[in-house]
This record gives structure tokens, C-alpha cells and sequence, in this order.
């Protein structure tokens, strides 16, 4: 399947993190759709696309922390691009809930989790309900990786242990959100691994791991 036929919901793609995926994505000819509670961050988004590529954005003003809101949010995903088959998960229980049959059972659809090592240890004193936030997702996706065994679709994650920023705010050890872009949207446009963790902890990991796919 061309790429231009593959629609990639990234939740969280308003973010630091998520702003490097939906570039990256684009520039790779993907359609991509992108929910967030804050309008603002969306028109943020938009203008950091290429220009060219915004025809193939979409951007859903919702709150999929809720279920109520996921289940307003997937209907009005599906009423502006049809069909989902590729979905980037920066998100936790509720959105996998709404989100996840949309690709379920289906060997060409592909289901990403992106967290991070925060969930592993204090960080630095003040940080403990970022930790218990993070230790929360990385243990459900070590769930699900378990529960669903045999699902159709691929089921992977890629596990960030380091800082992720823009140019202007890089820090020693920090990986560049739009390499970091770059990675995912190549392992989005391959296709062809599930059930698999790919761990970044320095830029040499996510050019041997993602860019090159040596697990």
C-alpha cells in the first residue's frame, strides 16, 4: 500500500515529541490526523508542516482523556478521513479503548506506543507523579503486549530514554524531536514488525534501531 493511501492518527502529535512524528510522517506522503484538547497547539502545529503538506493534515479539536470525549473524537476522525489504519499512541487506557479496534484485526494496520524511561526511576525531586504517570503506561503496554498475543495488527513500542527536544532547546543527551520523527515515521512506513520494543537511549540507538531496523 502507497503511502498516500495510509491515514496515522498520532494522539499527543501537538506535542514536542508527537510535532517531530506528524513532520516526519507528512514528509513521507502519509496522511495524518492529529487530536488535541487545545485549538491553539493544533494552529501551532500547522504552521510547522510544510507547507505543501498541509492538505494531508487534519486536526480534531477533542479530549480523549475521557471516554466520552475518545468516542466524540473517533467519530469525528472517522467522519473527516474514513478509515484509520495506522495509530500513534503518546496516550494512555481511555484512548487505546476508542482507538484500538479501529485497527485490531487487520495485518496491514500497524498500533504504536511511544513512552519513555521515566517510569523506571525518580527523575529529579519534584517528578514523582510524572514517574507514576509513566511507570503506569509502560506497564500497560507490557500488558497488552502479553494479552494479545496474536493480534493482526503490529503492536509495537518504542520506549524513549532520554530527553526529546527542538533545536533551540537541545541539551547534552538529547535527542532532536525531529529525528526522533524521522525514526518512528520509518518504522510506521515499514510495516513489517509487531510485538516488538525498540529502546532509544542516545541518537546512535535511534539510527541503529529505528532508521535501520536492527533489533
Amino acid at each position: 500500500m502507497h503511502n498516500s493511501d495510509r491515514v496515522v492518527l498520532v494522539l499527543g502529535g501537538a506535542g514536542t515529541v508527537g510535532s517531530g512524528v506528524v513532520k516526519a510522517l507528512l514528509e513521507k506522503g502519509f496522511k495524518v490526523a492529529v487530536v488535541s484538547r487545545d485549538n491553539s497547539r493544533l494552529e501551532r502545529l500547522t504552521s510547522f508542516v510544510p507547507a505543501s503538506r498541509k492538505d494531508n493534515l487534519t486536526t480534531i479539536v477533542g479530549d480523549v482523556g475521557t471516554e466520552e470525549g475518545a468516542e466524540a473524537a473517533k467519530q469525528a476522525l472517522l467522519s473527516a478521513v474514513g478509515k484509520v489504519i495506522e495509530t500513534l499512541l503518546l496516550s494512555t487506557f481511555v484512548s487505546w479503548k476508542a482507538f484500538f479496534p479501529l485497527v485490531r484485526d487487520d495485518p496491514n494496520c500497524t498500533y504504536t506506543f511511544i513512552t519513555g524511561g521515566a517510569g523506571e526511576k525518580l527523575l529529579m525531586p519534584g517528578t514523582g507523579f510524572l514517574t507514576v504517570g509513566a511507570a503506569s503506561t509502560l506497564a500497560f503496554c507490557q500488558v497488552l503486549r502479553e494479552e494479545y498475543p496474536e493480534v493482526s495488527c503490529k503492536m509495537n513500542e518504542v520506549k524513549i530514554n532520554a530527553g526529546v527536544a527542538p533545536q533551540e532547546r537541545m541539551a547534552p543527551g538529547y535527542l532532536n524531536h525531529l529525528d526522533v520523527g524521522e525514526g518512528v515515521a520509518a518504522l510506521v512506513e515499514r510495516c513489517t514488525t509487531g510485538h516488538a520494543v525498540f529502546t532509544i537511549s542516545c541518537p546512535a540507538d535511534l539510527k541503529t534501531v529505528l532508521l535501520e531496523g536492527d533489533l
